[in-house]
């Protein structure tokens, strides 16, 4: 193949940007004076969810805000966090799953594709597991190519990597 350039799009999330987030989250609920004798906390469980407890679902909220607002700070998108339905836990107190989103799902990946060949862009794309790589003679083919899919919201926090020509 003959002047060949690609890259991959990918959607990943920095986990230790993610500890360090949480960390600092739970570090402002126990200074702030709103959450003094709280329950509220945040722990990570395993390297793709979170767990949200506190004393009640306005308290929750305010967890999420402040959780949230440490992700934004520090470069984590919000749109790789899926949050679950608030639970009641014990003592009347309520829990929140959030599931932290790495890669591209499937059916996700299908409409991008179907969304590149509907424009007659000049590349090609490919599903590769949880990526997409996408191919072309021209850069320029490319660009517009990565246009197109931060334009086409899928509701996934995309980057684009690995580019070769």
């Amino acid at each position: 193949m003959a002047n060949e350039c690609t890259f991959d799009v990918v959607s990943k999330v920095d986990m230790d940007e993610v500890k360090n987030a949480v960390a600092q989250a739970m570090k402002e609920i126990g200074q702030r004076f709103d959450f003094k004798g709280s329950i509220s906390k945040i722990e990570l469980k395993d390297e793709g969810a979170l767990t949200l407890t506190s004393d009640d679902e306005v308290r929750l909220k305010a967890v999420i805000e402040v959780l949230q607002s440490k992700l934004v700070k520090r470069g984590v998108s919000i749109r790789a966090m899926e949050f679950g339905k608030v639970e009641p836990a014990s003592k009347g107190s309520a829990r929140q799953e959030v599931k932290i989103l790495q890669g591209i799902p499937a059916e996700k990946a299908k409409g991008l594709v179907k969304t590149l060949k509907d424009t007659k862009l000049k590349v090609q794309a490919s599903i590769q597991g949880d990526q997409l790589r996408i191919s072309g003679k021209s850069k320029d083919d490319l660009q517009e190519a990565m246009a197109l899919l931060k334009k086409h919201d899928q509701g996934l926090d995309l980057q684009f990597t690995n580019f070769r020509s």
